[in-house]
């Protein structure tokens, strides 16, 4: 016997989740209207072409939460939330668009936004992002949350290395990072190969590491 999928089913009484979407191709507009208003806790109540009508009638505008496109006709998407989100803070902001840019999602979050979805793989996650999003979580694409993470992990161990290494210890590892020997970077400091040799113990010690390459990936992993 074949299953079906299973359905959300709206509580009594729950309030009915508000959407206002930014889009400016029809098409893609008409699909994600017709996706969210097959649900039953939900419905695109507002339609924008752009970002200058959707600024012009925020006030006015009863939404819970806001699909946002990023590349509009004149302003853009990311400025339009910049400028919107202070008016009505309990508005929630959803970044809905081709980019999966580091550049462009970590612009957006600091604009205001709460949650980042690539449109290419969002149909079968909208709603439920939607709901989340409304909830209070932050839904975004998988490939768009490995960036955030990578990201935090990244500055994470550029702040313990910042942390646990002296100054002249940093020095020897950036220095070992452009491949010089110890050696070299004792002649280029006019100190002995022992001491370079020792302040690359300390760090490795520190580090947890064993060696050059392993100190150098830690710190350093886009080298």
């Amino acid at each position: 016997m074949k299953r079906r999928p299973l359905r959300y089913f709206q509580p009594m009484g729950t309030h009915r989740i508000r959407i206002a979407l930014v889009e400016d191709n029809k098409d893609i507009a008409r699909s994600i209207k017709n996706i969210l208003d097959a649900e039953p806790d939900m419905s695109v109540d507002h339609l924008f072409a752009n970002a200058e009508e959707f600024i012009a009638a925020f006030m006015r505008t009863e939404a819970d939460v806001v699909l946002m496109d990023i590349n509009l006709p004149g302003k853009n998407g990311i400025d339009a939330i910049r400028e919107t989100k202070p008016l009505k803070s309990f508005v929630q902001f959803m970044v809905l668009t081709v980019y999966e840019s580091p550049a462009y999602v970590f612009e957006a979050l600091c604009a205001g936004a709460t949650g980042y979805l690539v449109k290419g793989h969002a149909s079968e996650l909208l709603a439920e992002a939607v709901r989340d999003l409304h909830a209070g979580g932050s839904p975004m694409s998988s490939a768009i949350a490995r960036l955030v993470v990578g990201s935090f992990q990244k500055e994470s161990l550029q702040r313990i290395a910042d942390d646990q290494l002296t100054e002249r210890e940093r020095s020897v590892l950036d220095q070992l990072a452009t491949g010089l020997l110890y050696k070299e970077i004792a002649a280029k400091w006019d100190i002995s190969t022992e001491t370079v040799r020792k302040h690359a113990r300390n760090i490795y010690a520190k580090l947890h590491v064993r060696s050059r390459i392993e100190a150098i990936r830690k710190v350093y992993p886009d080298r």
